[in-house]
């Protein structure tokens, strides 16, 4: 799909552009759920998004530094045995119990911190690698794309 990372990061940060309008939201439009949203609120989202770039980060990171990720390891056997929705119900009562001024500094810096980690992570490690390849675009491209419409819908339930 890429063949370099900078091209990902690229059409990662374009991607990644119109959820940065959740963190203008005020605090009482962040609150509001949304039905067409799934019930979510902005908060939801903003949690959502913000815990699956964090793990995406957590394989990053071990990749800067080895050939080889445990927390890609431990994540897809959390999926595997607990399936998706017991695993994104935890991140979602993990970001509700989270003060929204921590969940705002996280939304804001979590991605940036990924993508300055992918900077230093060699290329053979992540995108040459499909497992890790297949890793990030799922944990950012692809699930923004499954999002976009919750964000559309939670953006004008707040106009």
């Amino acid at each position: 799909m890429f063949l370099d990372g900078l091209s990902f990061l690229d059409e990662e940060r374009e991607a990644w552009r119109p959820f940065e309008a959740l963190d203008e939201l005020t605090d009482a439009q962040l609150g509001l759920p949304v039905e067409a949203a799934h019930g979510w609120s902005g908060r939801d989202l903003m949690a959502h998004m913000a815990a699956w770039q964090e793990r995406a980060l957590s394989v990053a990171r071990e990749l800067a530094v080895g050939e080889s990720s445990s927390s890609l390891d431990q994540m897809d056997a959390e999926w595997e045995s607990r399936g998706g929705e017991a695993v994104n119900a935890e991140i979602q009562a993990t970001g509700a119990a989270l003060p929204l001024a921590e969940l705002r500094r996280r939304f804001r810096d979590i991605p940036g911190e990924l993508r300055g980690y992918l900077t230093v992570v060699p290329e053979s490690r992540w995108v040459k690698d499909p497992r890790h390849m297949e890793t990030f675009v799922g944990e950012t491209l692809e699930h923004y794309e499954d999002h976009a419409a919750d964000l559309r819908a939670i953006l004008a339930a707040a106009r």
